[in-house]
């Protein structure tokens, strides 16, 4: 099942939800408007409770009697240890220690709904499970927008979270801007991980996942931080040639093809490094986008080369290793974080962070 996505025996449905656009292989509930927590729950497939049930393993023993000797099953309790049960159909989602504390989906979007009170603001992209239902994602956007120039191109600012009930990893929430016109995605990363909420699966972190709407708050101090980078730089000339230069060591793989970067002997590059920084740099020339007042021949739209070619252009096997690649630590969010670090020290230092001679 190469998309993952939990298929629920019980509705008939796969456990996902998106709103107005198909997504994850077409598969899942497509809904015309943003729905409230307790809709999206049941759009995604999420209606269900977890819980901790004593783990037990098969033993054997030898009973004496009468006819002998007999070997004997018996039931053996793990001490310290617990199966994780989804309560609508009793399968087992993963084994956890006595302290683990089970978040329940309900209290996922409760995180959500709690940041902007109550829910009111709060719009719910996508939702659901994966597997058997160990691992769920929600994506909500939040109100109001990253604007750069005149406020024709504009920033949507969404939260990212998952979780999972197998015992694997943290609650994990993040930040991320999505930029409307090309829809270039960006991981608050980029600039910090003060943005990145991670809440262990202990006794305190249903209390933690309650509190993290307060530190989510520095979303909103990064947005604005990042909108005012974005309209700096969407004021400071680009030249061809520097766009291209950005663009080959923003997509460099290794120290090998930056060696030969900086040593001018580009025709020692592989050629599928040669070709990716060419498709990179036609999008900067060509795409619509890039012809905007904010994008054409400046730093801003420098940047967005990178992150528009990974978006727009870049192909990849399937919808997941897109996700992983450009939202969840893949190769695309790397290279972006890349430029927006060439991008920033240009800024501050001019044109000589280009020179690679």
């Amino acid at each position: 099942m190469a998309h993952q996505l939990n298929f629920n025996n019980r509705t008939g449905k796969y456990s996902f939800f998106t709103v107005k656009e198909k997504a994850w292989h077409n598969l899942g509930q497509l809904v015309q408007e943003h729905p409230t927590s307790e809709e999206a729950i049941k759009f995604a497939g999420l209606d269900y409770d977890v819980e901790k049930s004593p783990l037990f393993t098969k033993g054997s023993g030898i009973l004496e009697n009468d006819n002998g000797i007999e070997i004997i099953d018996s039931e053996l309790e793990v001490p310290n240890y617990f199966a994780n049960i989804r309560s609508d159909n009793n399968t087992v989602l993963g084994v956890v220690g006595k302290d683990y504390h089970i978040v329940q989906n309900r209290e996922a979007f409760s995180f959500f709904d709690s940041i902007v009170g109550g829910g009111n603001g709060i719009l719910y992209e996508t939702a659901g499970a994966l597997g058997n239902g160990e691992r769920i994602f929600i994506t909500a956007k939040l109100p109001d927008y990253i604007r750069v120039g005149n406020g024709d191109d504009i920033t949507e600012k969404y939260i990212f979270l998952t979780t999972s009930h197998d015992g694997s990893g943290s609650i994990t929430a993040a930040f991320t801007p999505i930029r409307i016109v090309c829809q270039n995605t960006l991981n608050a990363s980029l600039k910090n991980m003060s943005n990145v909420v991670r809440i262990r699966h202990t006794a305190g972190a249903k209390q933690r996942l309650d509190d993290a709407h307060k530190v989510m708050g520095l979303a909103n101090k990064l947005s604005n931080e990042l909108e005012n980078t974005f309209n700096h730089w969407s004021k400071i000339t680009v030249g061809d040639a520097e766009m291209k230069k950005l663009i080959r060591l923003a997509l460099c793989p290794n120290k090998e093809t930056l060696n030969h970067l900086q040593k001018g002997n580009f025709d020692e590059l592989s050629t599928v490094f040669k070709n990716t920084v060419d498709d990179a740099f036609a999008y900067a020339m060509m795409s619509d986008t890039q012809q905007m007042e904010t994008t054409k021949g400046t730093l801003f739209g420098a940047y967005n080369a990178v992150t528009g070619f990974y978006q727009n252009v870049k192909t990849y096997k399937d919808d997941e290793a897109k996700l992983q690649s450009i939202v969840m630590g893949g190769t695309a969010q790397i290279k972006s974080q890349k430029a927006f670090e060439l991008c920033t020290g240009f800024a501050k230092e001019g044109k000589d962070i280009f020179d690679l001679n």
